[in-house]
């Protein structure tokens, strides 16, 4: 607990720097969301089903949506209780993009860690500008930690803010757990074009033939 106390001329008290970091810490994570979070399915461009924690493309074809239990686990594998209480109300959420050295460096950082996350991959505008809309930048590496926002990789920021949300200090995550696959950011809309049966084939076009009469 903070006494306040008397300050002298005009500096401020010694003990309120520290103060000011506590309250900055703990408003971070003041919000807690339901552990149970939607799961939207649709129909991919490539005619795959698609599994997501964002909504589908407004053209795309709904399947329907699924509330799934973020205390339990982000894969197959049931979590440890302190870990799953950590997912639960502070999830992870990591953006990166290919051929990025700093980036590489912030996966394996969070991976050593035991930090359960979900990938967002920055590969064309589409994503780049889903990005702008999350972070409000387009700096890489990036990651949210509930509503929290941290761009560009500082080891031990990154570190100090996951312990704050709850996430243990050493890795507790087991050794089968399979981290779920990178998604983009902006998942692509599903083409609008319906393939029929009457869609033209193409017509075998003869092979040449030289004036010899040899055909290649």
């Amino acid at each position: 607990m903070f006494v306040a106390q008397k300050s002298t001329g005009d500096k401020l008290p010694t003990y309120l720097p520290m103060l000011c970091s506590l309250i900055a810490a703990v408003s971070l994570f003041n919000f807690v969301p339901s552990a149970h979070a939607q799961m939207y399915k649709w129909v991919g461009p490539n005619g795959k089903i698609v599994y997501s924690d964002t909504p589908p493309p407004a053209n795309a074809k709904k399947l329907g949506t699924k509330a799934f239990d973020q205390s339990a686990s982000i894969s197959n594998i049931k979590l440890p209780p302190d870990l799953a209480a950590a997912v639960a109300k502070n999830p992870v959420t990591f953006y990166a993009t290919a051929s990025c050295g700093v980036c590489n460096e912030a996966r394996n950082m969070l991976k050593k860690n035991g930090i359960p996350f979900f990938e967002k991959t920055i590969s064309n505008p589409e994503d780049l500008e889903k990005l702008k809309q999350v972070s409000g930048d387009t700096q890489l590496p990036f990651m949210l930690i509930n509503k929290a926002k941290f761009a560009g990789f500082e080891s031990t920021e990154w570190r100090s803010a996951l312990s704050s949300a709850g996430y243990p200090e050493q890795s507790i995550l087991p050794k089968d757990y399979r981290y779920p696959d990178p998604e983009p950011a902006a998942p692509p809309a599903p083409s609008t074009a319906k393939k029929t049966d009457d869609t033209p084939k193409e017509v075998p076009r003869p092979k040449s033939t030289s004036p010899t009469g040899i055909r290649f």
